[in-house]
């Protein structure tokens, strides 16, 4: 039983042999480490790694940013907990690999006064410009295990000048050595993904900005704002092109989407185009495009099939997400690859083990009967779940979701 072979079959349209089963264990992972629940055979053998992997939560800057060196961002999340401890933590649990995924590439700023602070609770980063000064602030919650920005890099139409001269002076050097080493250290139970940029307007949405100065910018000063993102994808395509070039199966455009956020138009004028030409770069480069979506499915699920992703990843149906599972393959293209399906809260005991298992058994026998599935956690597996409960998946795989059975 081979979960690699599985997924590439999926991936090329083939029948698996088993249902692939991939989950998202990075958030878990985190909660793990605050409450000091990893197990030690985990650590000593992460530990033995003789990677240049550093401690650090790294949720809250996404852009593998570094003054110099490695950055803790480009080894992906969960920080220094990347490599040998994690491969065996999924085998272990029967979990398929493919995140935490990394950026394969450094951000270098030149021309610019840059400083970072981190003191594992609370991140200020500066930018000293000829336009101006930025600032933004992210703070570690650890009752929640996640960062949170307190205060945004780009507030108002005044820092723009301030911010395109950033992206102007911003240069990146590939880092391939972590896909390098997951090549082995993978083995047959996963793919090596790795992470392309987001889209300059997602990039704005998510850690930038927020929606509602985007929103706010977009309509106010639409010329500076449209300015702006057409420096940044510029820039933006050029990391592109390192992580093109980077030994990796898939590249996931990490644009974190949900339909009530940028459905509309958002997404028609500003991300569509730009997803329409990094898919067919991607798609040229011989590897596999992903795309996040792990909010309300209607109508985004339907747009970035035509946009040219060959998967959709993290999709949460009903009952927590706004469609149900067997609605999923009438709403993409034939060959789109619907990623997703178990909710991350239901690998907690608010739901008891026959409800999870009859809910398992049901998404199982679905996607066995139906093509162009990957079973996988919508979003992620999260803080307060059981090991027992991430392990029984793979057993109720190996008892329903063998494809001739």
């Amino acid at each position: 039983m081979s979960k690699r072979q599985d997924v590439l079959d999926v991936l090329q349209g083939k029948q698996p042999e088993y249902v692939p089963w991939f989950g998202d264990l990075a958030y878990w992972i985190d909660y793990l480490k605050d409450e000091g629940l990893i197990e030690e055979k985990y650590k000593e053998a992460e530990s033995g790694d003789t990677g240049t992997a550093k401690e650090s939560h790294t949720d809250a800057d996404e852009t593998g940013s570094s003054s110099g060196g490695r950055s803790a961002v480009s080894q992906g999340l969960a920080g220094s907990f990347c490599e040998e401890g994690l491969q065996q933590m999924h085998r272990d649990l029967g979990v398929g690999f493919y995140l935490q995924g990394y950026f394969p590439f450094q951000t270098i700023y030149e021309g610019v006064e840059y400083t970072a602070e981190d003191d594992g609770s609370t991140r200020v980063t500066k930018f000293h410009t000829p336009y101006g000064n930025l600032q933004e602030i992210w703070k570690y919650m650890k009752e929640t295990h996640s960062w949170a920005p307190i205060e945004m890099l780009l507030k108002n139409e005044e820092d723009i000048p301030a911010l395109k001269y950033v992206y102007e002076h911003t240069r990146y050097e590939s880092d391939y050595e972590l896909a390098v080493k997951r090549k082995t250290g993978i083995g047959e139970n996963g793919l090596v993904l790795v992470y392309a940029p987001k889209s300059p307007l997602m990039e704005l949405v998510a850690l930038r900005a927020g929606i509602e100065t985007v929103v706010e910018l977009s309509m106010d000063t639409q010329e500076e704002f449209e300015e702006l993102l057409e420096v940044m994808q510029k820039k933006h395509e050029e990391a592109l092109e390192l992580a093109l070039n980077c030994p990796a199966d898939c590249i996931m455009v990490p644009d974190n989407l949900s339909s009530e956020l940028v459905g509309g138009s958002l997404y028609d004028d500003y991300i569509r185009p730009i997803h329409e030409k990094w898919t067919e770069e991607i798609r040229k480069s011989g590897k596999f495009s992903f795309v996040h979506l792990d909010g309300t499915l209607i109508p985004l699920l339907t747009k970035l099939s035509k946009a040219g992703f060959d998967v959709i990843e993290a999709v949460t149906p009903k009952p927590v997400g706004d469609a149900a599972l067997e609605d999923l393959r009438n709403m993409v293209e034939e060959n789109t690859v619907i990623w997703g399906g178990l909710p991350g809260g239901y690998f907690t005991d608010q739901l008891s083990d026959a409800e999870f298992d009859e809910y398992v058994i049901h998404v199982i026998t679905y996607m066995k009967e139906h093509p162009r599935f990957v079973l996988g956690v919508a979003d992620q597996v999260v803080p307060g779940a059981t090991a027992k409960r991430i392990a029984r998946v793979d057993h109720l795989i190996r008892k329903y979701g063998r494809g001739d059975a």
